[in-house]
């Protein structure tokens, strides 16, 4: 049985409400009073994931997601130690970002570009490697103002900050597209250096066309290739819910990790 009462909690306070539930011990008639435990956050959030299945919002975003992994996969295929994202990942991270009942669910779904996040600018400045990470057709589509109103650029906007944050990077000679290797010789107090800079090369690449050119005489022959010291990516990491709360959450909250979980196992099962 659940009763509304008022106590006064002091004379000089004004009455407070308070819910009780009340049970009734078997002998005696005494009745108990309990006041009943408020439900946290995290309790409400997990009652509202276990019925968005069978909401028809659940699958809302399913189309522009698929269309927004595919690009990504296509075009970073060839990196070194890339593994398709699963377009279910982007899925649960939304689902906890911003869930059907977020006001933010039908414009900025994954919550980038939101007041304070730098998430949005380091992407699209390309700052910390954005650029290699966005598709083509996208790098000039996304703007500040889309990624704020455009839900599909969110979601693009979302899915690319996540891989940018998931790569490994290093600076490195890249030949430009096209350069073709022509002889040049060395002249007296010349350099590898010296030489890469006049022909807008780089040490690095004069080296790799040349690996037995330790000491340089005036009249010897060197290839050379136009090339420039670029970011590039090496490598991934390896995609988990952990590393998703701790890359994309930019916090390690525990409390988003839970989430993530829960969510990618409705969606798997």
């Amino acid at each position: 049985m659940r009763r509304e009462i008022y106590i006064p909690l002091a004379l000089c306070c004004p009455l407070r409400r308070i819910v009780w539930t009340e049970k009734k011990r078997s002998k005696g008639g005494v009745v108990v009073a309990t006041q009943a435990a408020p439900k946290s956050g995290f309790d409400k959030w997990k009652e509202g994931v276990d019925r968005a299945p069978g909401d028809a919002r659940w699958n809302l975003w399913d189309r522009e997601i698929q269309s927004a992994v595919s690009d990504f996969n296509q075009h970073l295929a060839t990196t070194p130690g890339y593994r398709p994202l699963d377009w279910r990942t982007i899925k649960a991270i939304i689902w906890v970002e911003s869930g059907a009942g977020n006001p933010e669910w039908h414009i900025k779904p994954m919550q980038i570009g939101v007041v304070g996040d730098p998430g949005m600018d380091s992407l699209l400045h390309g700052n910390e490697g954005g650029s290699l990470i966005l598709p083509t057709l996208w790098k000039d589509r996304l703007t500040t103002l889309s990624v704020r109103t455009v839900p599909a650029h969110n979601i693009r906007a979302g899915i690319g900050y996540l891989l940018m944050r998931m790569a490994h990077y290093e600076h490195r000679s890249v030949p430009h597209p096209g350069a073709s290797v022509f002889e040049v010789v060395v002249k007296p107090g010349d350099s590898l250096d010296k030489i890469a800079k006049a022909h807008g090369s780089t040490v690095e690449s004069m080296r790799r066309l040349n690996p037995t050119a330790d000491i340089l005489r005036p009249g010897q022959t060197l290839k050379c290739q136009r090339a420039s010291v670029q970011r590039v990516i090496t490598g991934w990491r390896p995609l988990s819910a952990e590393l998703i709360s701790l890359r994309y959450n930019a916090e390690g909250d525990d409390v988003y990790l839970r989430k993530l979980d829960i969510t990618l196992g409705l969606i798997r099962h």
